[in-house]
């Protein structure tokens, strides 16, 4: 196992990675499907500090992660016949319908469309044309997740397919991203960034190629997200103590900072990042 898709010295910028300004195509909402909704939330509530509030009886399950009251992710049960464990990450848009539509037109696939929730907002559930899962969330009352980038929070997202290039000209069609190759050692990482404004202040995520050893060994294309940890170290060795495993060690990454890959015990892989302290 080896560092894989550093996101690179152009995160260096004075400006969050992520911020709750949602504009179309940010990740503007996160929430994790889970076989046992009581033992996640006890896990990353050891782990990240979150603590865990219902959203009541008539969501089915469905709640939310906090920091201090703040919104920083979600947790629900799976749902699907045969569903895995995973993250999922949403990505704002002003026109469901229009949206999807894109996707389809563009070679994915939907898995649920559209429908309103309670008046919150409009959720919908896709699959990009390399099999990597997302949503998208159109607002209603509820924006998105209500802190990121801080500690315990959400500061960065990633995207991990075989073909890179291709799966940014699909999500481009999208959400009008824009990209910026950055080459590493034995791979090219490719920021992304909203379609408005300077491109490196605009920058949320990366994408890089799925290969051998990508993810620590896990194979399959995904989304994942990177919290904030302020001792990346400490994080892997509360993770493990309570049943999670290690996919990458911590590592630091010059003009980046220390990562970690991680799976919680239902194997619900994320990331964690402590920024340079120069950023």
């Amino acid at each position: 196992m080896g560092i894989v898709a550093p996101p690179g010295s152009s995160l260096v910028q004075e400006k969050p990675m992520l911020d709750t300004a949602f504009v179309t195509g940010s990740p503007n909402w996160l929430d994790l499907g889970s076989p046992d909704t009581d033992a996640a939330a006890a896990f990353y509530g050891a782990v990240l500090g979150w603590q865990f509030e219902s959203a009541g009886p008539q969501a089915g399950g469905y709640g939310f992660f906090r920091i201090d009251g703040k919104t920083v992710a979600a947790l629900g049960p799976l749902t699907g016949e045969g569903a895995r464990s995973a993250w999922m990450v949403h990505f704002k848009t002003e026109d469901i319908e229009e949206t999807v539509s894109a996707v389809t037109a563009g070679g994915g696939s939907v898995r649920a469309q559209p429908l309103d929730v309670m008046g919150e907002g409009r959720l919908a559930q896709v699959t990009d044309p390399q099999g990597a899962e997302f949503a998208l969330w159109q607002p209603g009352r509820t924006a998105g997740l209500d802190l990121t980038s801080a500690p315990g929070a959400l500061l960065w997202v990633e995207l991990h397919v075989p073909d890179p290039v291709a799966d940014i000209t699909f999500y481009r069609g999208l959400f009008g991203w824009r990209s910026q190759d950055m080459e590493t050692p034995g791979m090219t990482y490719r920021v992304l960034s909203v379609r408005d404004g300077d491109q490196q202040a605009a920058s949320f995520g990366g994408a890089a190629p799925l290969g051998d050893g990508a993810g620590g060994g896990v194979e399959r294309p995904r989304w994942v997200p990177y919290f904030h940890a302020t001792d990346v170290d400490s994080v892997v060795t509360s993770a493990t103590a309570h049943g999670g495993s290690v996919l990458m060690p911590a590592a630091d990454v010059p003009d980046v900072g220390r990562i970690a890959w991680l799976a919680d015990p239902f194997g619900a892989v994320f990331a964690l990042l402590r920024p340079d302290p120069r950023m």
